[in-house]
């Protein structure tokens, strides 16, 4: 998505400046001439994510707008924008909470690396954020990504069933996040950082099952050479998330609803059972119902393992939240991986967002983190996502003759490429470069003004009318560029 940042400033001029530049780089700009004009921006939920901050402006200060924002809660990064870089200046505006500060009138350089560095902080705050809570099984449903109606209702649903330690049933598809939801329930429960123990019924051998979950005695079977506790005495005084429980043997099934129903185990050797205090929560892919029917799982299990159930919806479901797990997916990879992508283009969301996803949020998932490893642009394009858009990567070069045929849409590809890097008849300046980015603005008009004089045979006063510049300017830009030229004027 793209990030949006707001100027305040009471020059307009100074604004304007800054919007041109932050635009070419693909950010979202608003405006605000004041202080108090700031804080009813923010206050009214629109949406910001670094603040420019002049520090010198009628009415509310800089410094007040700063510390007004940190008393309300508002806490996006601020930069501060001062005319002199006095030491005592900076430091206040540090110590108020200030990101980073610059001296006006700053480079375009100077302006992005500053903002993007903002960006990278603010994501790396919230990722530390949430690897805290999820260390510590305190992630709740306000962690959850997504304000969709069906994502709505499962928070709804789930932060009331956390409230007691009755047993929930979450179904859904494979890849939809039901360990998540499982999560957010203990972690909004009374239960919050008491310990969080997750299996996979489906990837335990079956000679294994007892063991792992129930735990054994030392010496209880061949093999058995040390005490094990069991998943249930793990999760002692927690939650036990038991993944894919329609996986369980019939002979399990049996041990597991003993356990749910008299609130102790039988560890494998052990001479008397062990009390344990353990909230279940599972899940399952499956239609488990219909396994009660076939005899594949037991009726009075399936009845107390459902008391609550929680149907995780597809992400065909949920259109409306891809947006927001696209951006958090890049901010998570982007400290992983020591990436500055800064969000996806808007053509990139739109094709996300018509895809069917077999492989729900998990797919997802994984082709932006393999987006992010090979991006090397600011903004995920659709050829970052080959294998969903179809659209293949800009060639360096175009498409040299090989003895096999390429299939017709590389080829396509690759001839736009070329020509948007090669001049034509239509288009005699070159805009991108050989890497397919955007040349710089200098160079481009070089070119542009060079090619005015050949087609103008140097008659400098109608390559300035053409242009739409004054002769003087003309000849500035000339000698500035080291055009070599043989200037003459119309007769």
């Amino acid at each position: 998505m793209t990030k949006t940042v707001l100027v305040v400033d009471d020059d307009p001029t100074q604004r304007r400046l800054i919007q041109a530049v932050l635009e070419r780089d693909g950010f979202a700009v608003s405006h605000a001439e004041n202080g108090d004009a700031a804080m009813a921006h923010l206050a009214s939920g629109a949406p910001v994510d670094v603040v420019l901050l002049d520090l010198v402006m009628p009415g509310m200060t800089g410094h007040e707008t700063l510390q007004e924002m940190r008393a309300r809660g508002f806490a996006q990064p601020v930069i501060v924008l001062t005319a002199s870089g006095g030491v005592d200046t900076v430091v206040k505006a540090m110590q108020a909470g200030a990101t980073d500060f610059f001296i006006k009138p700053a480079s375009p350089e100077r302006i992005t690396v500053s903002i993007r560095n903002a960006l990278s902080m603010t994501s790396l705050k919230g990722e530390v954020e949430r690897l805290t809570k999820r260390a510590g099984n305190r992630t709740t449903f306000a962690d959850l990504i997504g304000t969709s109606p069906a994502m709505t209702l499962v928070k709804r649903m789930g932060e009331r069933a956390a409230k007691s330690s009755i047993p929930i049933l979450i179904t859904g598809e494979s890849g939809v996040g039901k360990e998540l939801i499982a999560r957010a329930v203990h972690g909004a429960s009374e239960r919050a950082g008491k310990p969080f123990v997750a299996v996979n019924c489906g990837a335990i051998p079956e000679n294994l099952v007892e063991s792992i979950l129930f735990g054994h005695e030392k010496g209880s079977f061949t093999g058995a050479t040390d005490k094990h506790l069991g998943k249930f005495k793990e999760a002692d005084g927690g939650t036990l998330f038991l993944d894919e429980v329609g996986e369980l043997p019939l002979d399990m099934q049996v041990k597991l609803l003993r356990a749910l129903q008299e609130g102790e185990i039988d560890p494998i050797g052990s001479k008397r059972s062990q009390k344990v205090d353990v909230r279940i929560v599972s899940a399952t892919n499956r239609d488990v119902a219909h396994a009660v029917q076939q005899g594949r799982f037991r009726e009075d299990l399936y009845y107390r393992l459902n008391v609550f159930p929680i149907e995780a919806p597809s992400l065909r479901e949920r259109r409306d939240d891809i947006p927001a797990l696209v951006e958090a997916f890049i901010r998570r990879f982007n400290i992983e991986e020591g990436k500055r992508v800064v969000g996806a283009a808007p053509e990139t969301l739109g094709f996300l967002n018509a895809f069917d996803w077999p492989g729900n949020v998990r797919q997802l998932e994984n082709a932006v983190y393999r987006a992010i490893i090979l991006a090397d642009a600011p903004y995920l394009q659709p050829y970052d996502f080959p294998a969903i858009s179809g659209v293949v990567p800009p060639l360096p070069e175009a498409v040299a003759s090989t003895p096999s045929t390429p299939d017709l849409p590389a080829v396509l590809q690759a001839a736009h490429a070329a020509m948007a890097r090669t001049p034509t008849p239509d288009s005699p300046v070159r805009i991108l470069d050989d890497r397919g980015h955007l040349r710089t603005l200098e160079e481009i008009e070089r070119d542009l003004i060079q090619h005015a004089i050949e087609v103008y045979a140097g008659h400098m006063s109608e390559v300035a009318r053409r242009l739409g510049i004054g002769r003087s300017t003309l000849y500035r830009k000339v000698r500035e560029q080291g055009i070599d030229v043989d200037m003459r004027e119309a007769s």
